[in-house]
């Protein structure tokens, strides 16, 4: 049996599994999972140290060219009901869900694995030696910055574009002049602070 992109189709798929929104006040978390073809693509790094553009040519190029992907999230009000470190794992398990053709083993960047219906590997910094987990990091990244450009245009005047929701010093006093928003995250503590929660 062969795949449609002719190659031989293998026993097992291996599957590289990554997050972005970890860290920052606003939107929600997204995860991506990627089995890629044996073909190599040139590139691949752990996200955070390509250029958006460069991010956004490799995305295009990972979608097109691997065995499958697919997307999964959190929203903002499952990290604050869940906290950051289960609403991230729920978006990994969500991606799996969502991914065509299901593997049988799980690579997984950091430290913490999510529930999965294979065997899951976590790898640290496996975004920077693990191609599959590069490449989801990069799907992730770009598909989540996306997404906070987007909420730009429904929550103007925080700087969303640019800082991707991230706690800089723009995106703070902006939430001190405007009030948090839906998009933010009321369990981080800047957020908690401003609302009188602390």
């Amino acid at each position: 049996m062969r795949s449609t992109h002719g190659f031989p189709v293998p026993a097992a798929w291996v599957a590289g599994i990554d997050e972005a929104g970890r860290g920052p006040l606003a939107g929600p978390v997204l995860a991506a999972a990627v089995i890629l073809a044996p073909a190599p693509i040139a590139g691949i790094a752990d996200s955070k140290r390509l250029s958006a553009a460069r991010r956004s040519e490799l995305a295009t190029i990972i979608r097109d060219r691997a065995v499958g992907w697919a997307i999964g999230r959190a929203e903002v009000e499952e990290v604050d009901r869940l906290n950051i470190l289960q609403a991230s794992l729920l978006a990994m398990q969500r991606a799996v869900a969502a991914l065509t053709p299901k593997p049988s083993l799980a690579l997984v960047d950091g430290r913490d694995k999510p529930w999965l219906p294979c065997r899951v590997e976590a790898i640290v910094r496996g975004d920077a030696s693990v191609r599959a987990i590069g490449a989801a990091s990069i799907l992730a990244k770009v598909a989540r910055d996306a997404e906070m450009i987007a909420l730009e245009q429904r929550y103007p005047g925080y700087g969303l574009a640019r800082h991707k929701g991230y706690g800089t010093r723009e995106h703070l006093a902006a939430l001190r002049r405007l009030g948090p928003a839906p998009i933010h995250r009321r369990s981080f503590k800047p957020v908690r602070a401003l609302l009188g929660l602390e």
